[in-house]
This record gives C-alpha cells, sequence and structure tokens, in this order.
C-alpha cells in the first residue's frame, strides 16, 4: 500500500469558501496606514516639493555642468572637466530620484502590502552607481594629463566657469537639503549633500587653475584628482547612508527615545521598541506590557496615547504600531 504524500494544506481562501464564508478577506483602500494614530502629514504636497526641488535642481545643474564643459574643452582643463562631468552626472541622477518618488506613489496591495515606498531608498543606490563612475572617468582623465603634462590655456576662462561651478553648486545644494530635510527623504538628503560636495570640488578645480596662472602646470591634474577624491567621498557617504536605510538602520536615539515615552503612558508599565524607514515613513513597533485584563477597547485606547506620546517625542515618527502584552510579574 502507497505511503499518502505530504498533507497539502487549502488556501485560505478556499477554507473561507467551503465552510461558507465571504471570500473577500479585506481590501486596500489606497490608504496607507488607515489604522495609525501618527500620520498627521501631507504626502501629495511633500511629493510636490520633492519634485520641484529635483527639476530646479537638475535644470540648474545641467546648465552649470554645460557651461563648464564647453569650457573646460577649450580651456583643456581637467579639474574644469571633471567638475563639469559631476554636475552633469547630477542631472542623470536626479532623474533617478524623481523616478524613485514617482514608483513610491503606488498604493498598498496584496502583493506589496507596505506600497512602493522604499522606491526612493532604492533610487538612491542609483545616485551613488552614477557618482562612482563619474569618479572613475575623471581619475583617469587627470591621471593621462599629470603625465602627458599638456597645458591648460584660456585661464581667464577657466576660472570663471569655476566659480559658476561653486556658485551653482551651492544654490542647488542648499535647497534640496532644506526640502529634503522638511520631508524626511534621505535619498534627497543624500543628493544635496552631493551637490554641496560638488561645490568643494569647483574650489579644487579653481585652485587648480590659479595655480597653472602662476606657472605650476602640474597644478590642473593634481586639482583633478582632489576633485576625483571629493567625488569618492561623496560616493562613499551616500553609499553607507542608503544601505543603512535598507538594512533597516536607525539612529539609536530615536529607540530610547520612543520606548521611554512609550513607558510614561499611564497603563504601560514596560515599553519595547523597534523601528525603520520605508522611503519617507519612520515606522515604529511599540510593544507594550499592559495590565492582563485590559479589554481590547482599552487597549486600543491606549495604543493611540502611545502613538501620539511617540510622536511628540520622536518628531520623524509617522507610523507606530502598538502591540499590547500581558505584564509579567517581573513587570508587576
Amino acid at each position: 500500500m502507497p505511503r499518502p504524500g505530504p498533507r497539502r494544506l487549502a488556501p485560505a481562501r478556499d477554507c473561507r469558501a467551503a465552510l461558507g464564508q465571504s471570500v473577500a478577506v479585506h481590501e486596500y483602500t489606497g490608504v496607507r496606514e488607515p489604522a495609525s494614530p501618527v500620520t498627521d502629514f501631507d504626502d501629495a504636497a511633500e511629493r510636490k516639493a520633492a519634485n520641484r526641488a529635483v527639476g530646479l535642481s537638475a535644470v540648474g545643474l545641467a546648465l552649470t555642468g554645460l557651461v563648464e564643459l564647453v569650457i573646460a574643452v577649450f580651456t583643456g582643463s581637467v579639474g574644469l572637466l571633471g567638475d563639469a562631468l559631476h554636475n552633469l552626472s547630477d542631472v542623470s541622477t536626479s532623474a533617478v530620484v524623481f523616478l524613485g518618488f514617482r514608483l513610491s506613489r503606488r498604493t498598498p496591495s496584496e502583493r506589496y502590502p507596505y506600497g512602493w515606498e522604499r522606491a526612493e531608498d532604492v533610487a538612491g543606490l542609483g545616485v551613488a552607481v552614477v557618482i562612482w563612475a563619474s569618479a572613475v572617468f575623471a581619475g583617469v582623465e587627470s591621471v593621462h594629463k599629470l603625465l602627458s603634462n599638456q597645458g591648460t590655456s584660456r585661464l581667464d576662462a577657466g576660472i570663471a566657469a569655476a566659480v559658476l561651478g561653486v556658485v551653482g553648486n551651492y544654490v542647488v545644494a542648499r535647497y534640496k537639503l532644506r526640502i529634503g530635510r522638511r520631508i524626511q527623504s534621505g535619498t534627497l538628503i543624500s543628493d544635496a549633500k552631493h551637490s554641496w560636495l560638488d561645490a568643494l570640488s569647483s574650489v579644487g578645480a579653481l585652485v587648480g587653475l590659479v595655480g597653472v596662472a602662476f606657472g605650476w602646470r602640474w597644478a590642473d591634474p593634481v586639482a583633478g584628482l582632489v576633485v576625483t577624491l571629493f567625488i569618492c567621498h561623496v560616493g562613499y557617504g551616500i553609499t553607507t547612508d542608503i544601505v543603512h536605510r535598507l538594512l533597516d538602520g536607525v539612529d539609536a536615539g530615536v529607540l530610547v527615545a520612543a520606548e521611554a515615552a512609550a513607558g510614561g503612558v499611564d497603563g504601560v508599565s514596560h515599553a519595547h521598541a523597534r523601528a525603520r524607514w520605508t522611503g519617507r515613513t519612520l515606522r515604529f513597533e511599540v510593544e507594550g506590557w499592559v495590565d492582563a485584563e485590559l479589554s481590547v477597547a482599552d487597549a486600543d485606547r491606549l495604543g493611540l496615547e502611545v502613538g501620539g506620546a511617540v510622536h511628540a517625542a520622536v518628531e520623524e515618527a509617522r507610523v507606530v504600531t502598538f502591540v499590547p502584552r500581558a505584564t509579567p510579574q517581573a513587570f508587576g
């Protein structure tokens, strides 16, 4: 007699149908966090501000980069060439960031119950890839000019273009950083830091051209190598930040603050918190030890109080899930 094979469990939908129950287990309505007590932010307004910041900065950097590129080719300055390529790479990273914001608009579904918010963080990896590619190109060009001992001409035009790079990147960086911090976008903040250090790399190109003006032919390729190091520094920092978020890393201080706030709510004897970023949303899961005889209605009310307390203690908090636990003897 053949042995029976492993028993297969019927899907939940089939089980409910067999019992004569409704097969509609739940319904997604497009509301990201319908049960969360902390949802007082305007997602549409934040996206509009982010898209405006990305669009305007892309236009500004494109104009700055093109002017620098033309003058770099005309003068033969590799320091200015590296800075121009870095600025133009920012335009492509702005496109990647914009795509990430567009994809993250998608609402939760049965396949993606948290929605596509993390598309913004994945877009940050695209930013990092472009930065590393521009670093390799700028470094190769600088080494080639240093070894070939090529000259640099039309220093006045080159210096003017480098100054334009400093000003353009500084203005763009300040704008993106202000918007990124306001809407809690790690990717936009990283892109702003990228532009900020681009301004410093423009300073490096400027110093190299000034050095050539004083008769130091090697100053321009050396400045190009310095610019390359700046690009690598930016790439390392941005890559680290994005990977930190994708691996659910958070500042330990927010957990301490959340646990202290939740534990201070009347009716919670002890609290343990975890947190993770999904795009611009900082999510908290708070386990609270409460009276074992607490009713469901009272536990729900307590959850609302805990959510409000965590939000007050951690400004970045946007979603707080409270899980009541029966108080063990150790916390009684």
